[in-house]
């Protein structure tokens, strides 16, 4: 909800495609900047509280965002100002909450655990357009922000309400060396460096699509916010369908050769989307781009666990946010970057040649990935 009302304000106020990139990348680059360490905070603490902190700050800037536009003072340097703070945010709840996940399931059990966690998570992105656009429309953008506030309020007191502990041992070793021993064990598991290398050139590929939407729904077809409303909607149903399919898949030896064939397949739809004259066509494209989309990012993120030790899993994981989560600010900051000149289906249809390139030189080339 919160996401679509910030695009769509972004693109109202200051009309440039380049701001709505840039906030894009405001709300990712601290992934980028602050995982890692996030990563041996969430071996070295309570991984409970540092969601805790993460999520209370992430619902203080949404009621905070609600009365600057109630008021109406809010200002675009307002809004990319808040995205940096959510971001940062993140970067600390990132790493504890993927650390969190093992302790709840077991290991044969990983890629379905993770692939369910992904469906509340694509429900949201379902219902929450049809209800952010609604009240979007009816009630104005604070009531978006303001139901965001209020929906973090559930998320705090089930945290609360977990009975769950990690307890580290007590360390006397410097943050910077913990992080050193993070990395070795990244480079001597095999495959992990190529699992890690295919998340960031994979989101910073396929993400732009989802954050330039209010582009193809306002600039290609001459639509409103219920357009892009409706384009959230059939993504967020594809991804909740991809969910589904990898979390009902036997765990098998072949994963990584199913998440490259989905790779390649997201690449075509990819493309075939940011050439699409047709709403209708567009949508039917959106829904399978996100089938893909959520079924690779739920295989690649599984395998990651799969062969992390737990003593390691907060760095390693924060690692792995770097990558999935830092390939999104650059790639949307190139894409809006690039449309200004080329035009933003154009961009993306390049991405999606790009994502097909990448699938099958994992496929074919460098097989470690392909694999496991």
């Amino acid at each position: 909800m919160q996401k679509l009302a910030q695009s769509w304000l972004v693109l109202q106020i200051s009309g440039s495609p380049f701001l709505l990139g840039l906030d894009a990348f405001l709300g990712e680059i601290p992934i980028l900047l602050f995982s890692l360490v996030g990563g041996v905070a969430a071996d070295r603490t309570d991984r409970r509280h540092l969601l805790l902190g993460s999520q209370f700050v992430q619902m203080s800037n949404a009621f905070l965002l609600s009365g600057l536009i109630a008021t109406e003072t809010v200002k675009v340097w307002h809004i990319l100002t808040l995205s940096f703070v959510n971001g940062f945010a993140q970067a600390f709840g990132g790493p504890a909450y993927q650390a969190l996940i093992p302790s709840l399931v077991k290991a044969e059990d990983m890629p379905n655990a993770i692939a369910l966690n992904s469906i509340q998570f694509n429900l949201a992105r379902v219902t929450g357009p049809v209800l952010g656009g609604l009240a979007l429309t009816k009630l104005g953008a604070a009531w978006c922000f303001g139901l965001n506030g209020i929906s973090f309020i559930a998320v705090i007191v089930s945290l609360f309400l977990l009975d769950i502990r990690f307890v580290p041992e007590k360390t006397g070793e410097s943050m910077v060396g913990t992080m050193r021993k993070g990395f070795g064990f990244i480079r001597q598991k095999e495959g992990m460096v190529a699992l890690i290398a295919l998340a960031f050139t994979m989101t910073m590929l396929g993400i732009p699509m989802m954050t330039f939407l209010p582009v193809f729904a306002k600039d290609v077809f001459h639509k409103g916010a219920s357009t892009y409303t409706v384009f959230l909607s059939f993504s967020g149903a594809g991804a909740v369908c991809g969910a589904l399919m990898v979390a009902a898949i036997e765990n098998t030896c072949r994963m990584g050769r199913i998440a490259l064939i989905q790779l390649f397949m997201l690449g075509t739809l990819t493309t075939g989307f940011a050439l699409s004259k047709s709403v209708t066509a567009s949508c039917i494209l959106l829904f399978l781009a996100g089938v893909m989309l959520m079924a690779v990012f739920s295989l690649v993120t599984s395998l990651v666990q799969l062969i992390t030790n737990d003593e390691m899993r907060g760095r390693v994981m924060s690692v792995y946010n770097v990558a999935f989560r830092g390939g999104m600010p650059i790639g949307n900051l190139a894409v809006g970057l690039l449309a200004r000149r080329f035009s933003a289906p154009v961009v993306l249809a390049f991405n999606g040649v790009l994502l097909c390139a990448l699938g099958l030189y994992f496929l074919f080339v460098h097989r470690r990935v392909a694999d496991l």
